[in-house]
């Protein structure tokens, strides 16, 4: 750390190797969610190679549940020393947060996986309170819960991913809100599984959702949050996290026509101060697609 804070106070940085591994979040053949986020990571990565050298990322070879990566940020010497995740104030306590929403806030548009039967039920939907009447899906402890509990929605929360799948086809709950690139990712990956399963085509649930990384509270975990806000903001004036945006996310949004859909807003009241908001460039436009 002696070495970083001479690099730093150089301005130009000639310290080991810096390691960084983040978490594996499942065994399945198919999962991809994270793959945008980590292609993010490894650009701002490299973007700041001059100023604070050589990098190494990788994947932790352990697959954790969402809780179990928590912990593990939490623990001198864990097995990873990052993860993204939608934000929280207590997340926010806990790490080390990066406070440039990854996705462009694009988590927070919300189409729905349900069940091809249940299609006339939600081309139905008027209002939020019509929504209301139906049994939201959401995997144990995600930030959306609080969101939408709070919102008044009957909400079932699953212990594992994969399983919010099988319990969507068993009826345990009406539809499994994810993002836009979500959705149409995990429609594709596991129609054969699930053909019963569809996206709904009508509505778009929206509340402001940051994506952040998060890293460790202390000294290399502070150096590391500085080095990737430093290569994402880079990434921001340069165009290149747009660039990866579309490249990532591009043909989902095309795909969801959202235009053609009926946008229902909730409050998102977990949002801290700090969050730009007020920093336009930042953030997904439905209206333009990017």
């Amino acid at each position: 750390m002696l070495l970083a804070g001479l690099c730093l106070a150089a301005g130009v940085c000639t310290a080991a190797t810096t390691h960084v591994v983040y978490p594996l979040t499942s065994l399945e053949d198919v999962d991809s969610r994270y793959e945008y986020d980590w292609a993010v990571l490894r650009v701002a990565l490299q973007k700041t190679e001059p100023r604070y050298g050589p990098f190494e990322l990788r994947q932790s070879t352990h697959a954790m549940s969402s809780q179990r990566v928590a912990q593990e940020l939490l623990m001198p010497g864990g097995r990873i020393n990052i993860f993204a995740r939608a934000t929280s104030p207590q997340l926010e306590q806990q790490y080390v947060p990066v406070r440039l929403p990854i996705d462009k806030g694009l988590l927070g548009y919300r189409m729905f996986l349900i069940r091809e039967a249940d299609l006339p039920r939600f081309a139905a939907v008027r209002t939020l309170d019509d929504l209301r009447k139906l049994r939201v899906g959401q995997g144990k402890d995600w930030i959306d819960v609080p969101i939408l509990s709070k919102a008044g929605f009957p909400v079932v929360e699953g212990t594992s991913y994969p399983g919010l799948f099988a319990m969507l086809a068993a009826g345990r709950f009406d539809f499994f809100s994810r993002g836009i690139d979500e959705a149409q990712r995990e429609f594709k990956e596991r129609r054969a599984a699930y053909p019963q399963m569809t996206i709904e085509p009508t509505l778009l649930l929206q509340y402001p959702l940051p994506l952040y990384f998060f890293t460790r509270r202390d000294a290399e975990g502070k150096l590391l949050a500085q080095r990737i806000t430093e290569g994402m903001e880079m990434m921001i004036k340069d165009g290149s996290l747009n660039t990866l945006f579309q490249q990532y996310k591009g043909e989902s949004i095309r795909a969801g026509g959202l235009q053609n859909r009926r946008v229902l807003q909730l409050h998102n009241p977990h949002l801290t101060p700090e969050t730009p908001l007020s920093r336009s460039e930042l953030w997904f436009n439905p209206l333009t697609g990017k």
